[in-house]
C-alpha cells in the first residue's frame, strides 16, 4: 500500500502567495479582476489593494507590509502604469524585497512592449517627464523608480497583445501554482480532517505502477478538494 506523506518543511509560509501590482484605472475591472478571481479559485492566497488606499502618490504602509508578507509579486504593466507615482513606488518596494529577501517577481506585459519599459521610451518617457517636473527636488526618488522599472522589465514574463485572455490567465495561474507547490510542499500534519479522505483517495489509486486512472474529486466549494489533490500530488 502507498505510504502517506509525513514530511515537514523548514520553509515558513508567507501570509500571501501573490501580491498584485497594477494601475487600477487601466485593468482593475477587466484583466486584473479576472486574474484575481482565477488565482483565488485555484486556492492561491492573493492580495489586491483596496481602491480607497490609492489616495496619493506615497505608497500606503499597508501595501508595503503586504509586499513583505507575500511570496511573490505579479506586476501587470499596462499602458499608463508608469504614469502612476503610486505604482512606481510600489514597484520600487517590490524590487527592494526581491534583492534583499528573495521575493519572486513575475511581470505581465499587458499590451505594452518590454523594451519601451527597459529603455523608458514612448509613453514611459512621457510619464517620467511629468514625474521629473513634479519632483524637481527629489531626483533620488525618480532614479529609484527608473532603476526598478528597468530591472523588472528585464525579467522574463508573460506578453498579452490581442491574445486569448482566458487562456492567458489560465497559463499564469498554472505556472504560479506549480512554483508554489515546489516552494511550499503541503505538510499533512498541519491539516485538520485530511487523514480519512486522503486514505480513501490513496486506496483508489493504489493500483499497478504502470496503470493509469482518472479520479474526479467532487463537492461543494471550500471543503478542501484542491488541498486534497495537492497533498496527493506532493
Amino acid at each position: 500500500m502507498l505510504s502517506l506523506p509525513l514530511t515537514s518543511s523548514s520553509i515558513s509560509r508567507k501570509k500571501y502567495d501573490v501580491f498584485l501590482s497594477f494601475r487600477g484605472e487601466d485593468t482593475r475591472k477587466n484583466f486584473t479582476g479576472h486574474l484575481y478571481e482565477a488565482l483565488k479559485s485555484s486556492g492561491i492566497v492573493t492580495f489586491r489593494d483596496d481602491p480607497k488606499l490609492e489616495a496619493g502618490e506615497e505608497i500606503a504602509p499597508e501595501l508595503c507590509k503586504a509586499i513583505q508578507q507575500s511570496w511573490c509579486s505579479v506586476i501587470i504593466f499596462s499602458k499608463t502604469y508608469a504614469f502612476s507615482g503610486w505604482c512606481l513606488e510600489e514597484l520600487a518596494e517590490i524590487v527592494q524585497q526581491k534583492n534583499a529577501n528573495g521575493h519572486k517577481v513575475f511581470p505581465i506585459f499587458y499590451d505594452v512592449d518590454p523594451s519601451d519599459l527597459r529603455n523608458q521610451k514612448e509613453k514611459v518617457e512621457e510619464a517620467f517627464a511629468k514625474h521629473e517636473e513634479r519632483y524637481k527636488e527629489d531626483k533620488d526618488k525618480i532614479q529609484k523608480w527608473r532603476n526598478a522599472l528597468a530591472e523588472v522589465a528585464k525579467i522574463k514574463g508573460w506578453h498579452l497583445h490581442n491574445g486569448n485572455e482566458p487562456e492567458f490567465v489560465g497559463d499564469i495561474v498554472k505556472k504560479i501554482s506549480a512554483k508554489l507547490c515546489q516552494t511550499y510542499p503541503i505538510v499533512r500534519d498541519e491539516l485538520v480532517g485530511i487523514s480519512l479522505p486522503l486514505e480513501e483517495l490513496y486506496s483508489k489509486i493504489n493500483i499497478g505502477e504502470d496503470d493509469v486512472c482518472i479520479i474526479g474529486i467532487c463537492g461543494m466549494s471550500g471543503i478542501g478538494k484542491t488541498t486534497l489533490a495537492k497533498v496527493v500530488y506532493t
